[in-house]
């Protein structure tokens, strides 16, 4: 995806709330309207118009996460129909071809121009989802300048408006009617970076009042992202929250530190930045949360989970410290080309992992990328004798899919007081 131009920066609270920045319902432009063109516009029955004023423009596209999942639906469906084929049938190729291009990229869309230069395009019923996407204006690929919620990272290179789409009744991030935690942003001394870095830590409602500890869950963010993007786009805050409303799980505190040990613009050699890292959470940040919150400070209370880069870091970091960690979350990741080779030396200890691991847990979507990688690391665990779950789910390399994954394996962390998780 190639850099595209941010037109607004936006403090934390006004992304975070990502809901805000949809439309109300808004009339077509007509003569002499196009100050108030809107997007994007979602209708009550859940159809989605996106506008863009553009009277110069030649051809104006929508490119949206949202048109990937129908694009890849429809490739899959094709696939089916075709039944068993011979290798290398040419139709099988073309479409297995074509499903393995819509993974890798955002479904497009061209749009039609009005009278007065202004771009529409209107889906039919999109499903309930937090969506991201951006317009191609004559090959010049834009963020929506009607839109005022971006999704960022640490690097600008995956910069993208935001799309919500509500569901008839709250989803599992939405703001509820339920006792709410806090986030806060904390600053640490670190000795393994010797610099001070950041994060941000959940504590669940009615934590001030309380005097018991809680379990920590360390939940790492993926390449491109920071401290701040769990709470953002994860909405981990909110999917916790409703959880232990809902009494699935225990409360528990949550941090989210940053998985890069040095700003990706520092240019560090990968190698340190996971060396340092590592340090940095077993010797720096795991003692500062120790120091400063009720959090027990054994293994069994202790949890490492991370998405794609951070699920790798939690791949390579859990299985080598079961003094530190009970419970291991993997989301959308592998251990490399060569699990024989990088993960030797836990599948000579599988017997300790066995006896020691209360939950090892892995999950990639089928249309992403990494699916095989990931697939092939859970087969050499299987092979190796270590006791784990290999999940498959519908979806991509994407949010949609890692927040639904915390959804689903916080009850599995740690058990609800009621036991009814």
């Amino acid at each position: 995806m190639r850099f595209r131009p941010l037109l607004l920066v936006l403090p934390l609270c006004v992304v975070a709330q990502v809901g805000s920045a949809q439309q109300p319902a808004a009339q077509a432009p007509g003569a002499g309207a196009v100050a108030n063109v809107r997007s994007p516009e979602v209708a009550a029955d859940r159809r989605v118009t996106f506008r863009i004023a553009a009277p110069k423009a030649a051809a104006v596209s929508v490119i949206c996460e949202c048109l990937t999942l129908e694009e890849a639906a429809k490739l899959k469906q094709q696939i089916a129909q075709l039944g068993q084929r011979p290798e290398g049938d040419p139709e099988m190729t073309r479409l297995t071809r074509a499903l393995a291009g819509v993974r890798s990229n955002q479904g497009e869309r061209a749009m039609t121009k009005d009278a007065n230069g202004v771009w529409t395009l209107t889906l039919p019923s999109v499903e309930a989802d937090l969506y991201e996407y951006h317009f191609k204006v004559d090959d010049f690929e834009m963020l929506d300048p009607r839109n005022p919620v971006v999704k960022y990272n640490s690097r600008p290179n995956l910069i993208e408006s935001v799309l919500e789409v509500p569901g008839a009744s709250p989803m599992f991030y939405d703001v509820k009617a339920v006792p709410h935690g806090k986030v806060d942003i904390r600053y640490y001394d670190s000795k393994a970076t010797g610099g001070t870095r950041r994060a941000f830590v959940y504590t669940p409602p009615g934590y001030e009042k309380s005097t018991a500890k809680l379990p920590v869950l360390y939940l790492l963010h993926g390449a491109d992202g920071d401290e701040t993007v769990w709470t953002t786009f994860g909405r981990m805050n909110l999917v916790l929250d409703n959880m232990i409303a809902d009494k699935r799980t225990a409360p528990m505190i949550v941090v989210t530190p940053a998985a890069y040990a040095y700003p990706p613009a520092t240019g560090v050699a990968g190698d340190k930045q996971r060396a340092d890292f590592e340090k940095d959470l077993l010797g720096d940040l795991i003692p500062f949360v120790q120091a400063n919150y009720r959090a027990f400070a054994d293994r069994d209370h202790r949890a490492l989970a991370g998405l794609s880069m951070g699920g790798g870091l939690t791949l390579a970091i859990g299985p080598r410290h079961l003094d530190t960690f009970s419970r291991l979350a993997v989301f959308s990741a592998g251990a490399g080309q060569n699990p024989q080779e990088s993960m030797k030396d836990v599948a000579a200890n599988a017997k300790n992992m066995n006896a020691q691991l209360k939950l090892f847990w892995m999950a990639i979507g089928d249309d992403d990328p990494g699916y095989l990688g990931a697939k092939r690391t859970s087969e050499f665990l299987t092979t190796a004798g270590i006791k784990h779950s290999f999940k498959t789910s519908a979806g991509a390399h994407t949010w949609i899919v890692w927040r639904r994954y915390l959804n689903e394996v916080g009850p599995q962390l740690w058990a609800s007081p009621s036991g009814t998780n």
